[in-house]
């Protein structure tokens, strides 16, 4: 008998707790006081049970139960080995682990503007105007500064045209119930934004899903299922797509908006990462202005809490028709949020912050290059997340990689999320702007990667 399992005897005697409950905390234990170390090899079933005099049913349960608490791995014809403990990464409020969420990191350095640059602006205002309701829409000024913000984008956007709402998710809802009806379709890329599989589960409206290739949605794909399923509306994530990062060149933009044309289908763009970088092609809106819904907001370059989306409608009628439908979902903007905002595009604060997210996430992304060299991922350097494919040689599904780097607190996000076609590529996506700092980002990295090259943690003995 080890000097382990004789300690383990002498805690099994001395304790009324049920003997598979106590293994666990027992390996725990271990693992704390450092007598156990990661990948140490464990003893078999049988010989442990032998071992502490139990039956073999009660060891398995204590190693089961070990294993669900993250203690420890096993692989057929290995045996079971010690994972260690995990570093601590500590988790923001709000969100249930890092790296899963998709938020811009948040620079240092523009903290205390922004805290008193908010304060100054809550303290100037009125506040029992702050606590009636608004405009449905936004207010004539939230309005005139949203669409001066997206003229960038939308050059002929006016005003009458623009709508204001508490966040991009808010428009989908209130759009997609507009264009389409219970059963009827709506395209959809391969790979979308999970929110919007979500929007039409809840509004019964069917996804259709469109095949990509390296530039974007297939311009065939997309004219066969005009003339056959009768689409309401194309939905698409042209800039730094969401999971994949890719971003559409002009040239599948322009064809896009062809079949769309041909065939009277209203374009849906989400350009919720279209502002990160400093240079895109033309957005979609541009091409084919008289059916694209422009859509983008500042979840995605300010901050997800600020919770501010902007909708550039094909014509103010439609505005006003859309109004209708955010007052019906979402009542009205959140004026706090709506001061933020306006106030901050006007004095360039949102400029500023802008491009102090597009250093940090060129920073991290280095940090990626840098840590996950052995494994080739999808990004874009003016992006805050990855889309990283688990090779075949690692072992792993995505869904169970995923839920292994949970355990070690490491969020990411498994390819089914995204999915359209039941058909997804093993990957997961993970944000590189949920993590605190630099310094976290790069430990939660280095955890990804030992996972990949440790599929359990095992440590196979040289034979």
């Amino acid at each position: 008998m080890s000097s382990l399992t004789s300690h383990w005897l002498k805690k099994l005697s001395e304790s009324k707790k049920p003997a598979y409950l106590l293994i666990a905390d027992l390996i725990e234990e271990d693992i704390s006081n450092d007598r156990l170390r990661a990948r140490d090899r464990l003893p078999a079933l049988r010989d442990l049970a032998d071992e502490l005099q139990l039956n073999y049913t009660t060891i398995a349960r204590g190693y089961s139960e070990a294993k669900k608490r993250g203690l420890i791995d096993s692989q057929a014809g290995t045996g079971t080995f010690v994972r260690g403990r995990p570093p601590a990464i500590l988790l923001r409020d709000g969100s249930s682990a890092e790296m899963t969420m998709n938020m811009p990191p948040e620079p240092a350095g523009l903290a205390a503007k922004l805290q008193s640059d908010a304060a100054r602006l809550i303290e100037n205002a009125d506040i029992y105007n702050l606590m009636r309701y608004q405009d449905f829409g936004g207010s004539a000024e939230d309005r005139e500064i949203a669409a001066q913000w997206l003229s960038p984008y939308v050059p002929d956007c006016s005003a009458e045209r623009v709508l204001v709402s508490s966040g991009i998710h808010s428009i989908l809802l209130a759009l997609m119930s507009q264009l389409a009806r219970p059963g009827q379709v709506v395209c959809v890329e391969d790979l979308v934004y999970p929110g919007i599989k979500a929007i039409a589960a809840q509004l019964g409206i069917r996804l259709h899903s469109i095949p990509s290739d390296a530039d974007g949605p297939i311009v065939s794909a997309l004219e066969d299922a005009c003339k056959t399923q009768q689409p309401k509306a194309f939905y698409c994530n042209p800039t730094l797509q969401n999971p994949n990062t890719k971003t559409m060149p002009l040239s599948r933009r322009q064809a896009l908006a062809d079949i769309a044309l041909r065939y009277n289908v209203p374009i849906i763009e989400d350009d919720a990462y279209g502002m990160l970088p400093v240079e895109t092609p033309v957005s979609i809106a541009r091409l084919a202005p008289d059916l694209t819904w422009y859509i983008s907001g500042f979840s995605k370059c300010l901050g997800a809490g600020l919770r501010i989306g902007y909708v550039c409608a094909p014509s103010a009628r439609q505005a006003q028709r859309l109004a209708g439908a955010l007052r019906a979902t979402t009542v009205m903007v959140n004026p706090i949020s709506a001061l933020l905002a306006t106030n901050w595009v006007k004095n360039g604060i949102a400029n500023e912050m802008l491009k102090a997210v597009r250093l940090e996430s060129g920073a991290r992304q280095a940090i990626a290059q840098r840590v996950l060299k052995a494994w080739p991922f999808l990004s874009n350097p003016d992006g805050f997340h990855i889309w990283l494919p688990i090779p075949l040689t690692a072992g792993w599904r995505a869904s169970e990689f995923a839920l292994q780097l949970r355990t070690q607190g490491v969020g990411a996000v498994s390819s089914v999320a995204f999915s359209t076609d039941n058909n997804p590529l093993e990957a997961v996506r993970i944000c590189l702007g949920g993590p605190n700092s630099r310094d976290e980002c790069e430990l939660g990295l280095k955890l990804v990667s030992e996972t990949l090259e440790y599929p359990h943690h095992l440590h196979i003995p040289m034979m």
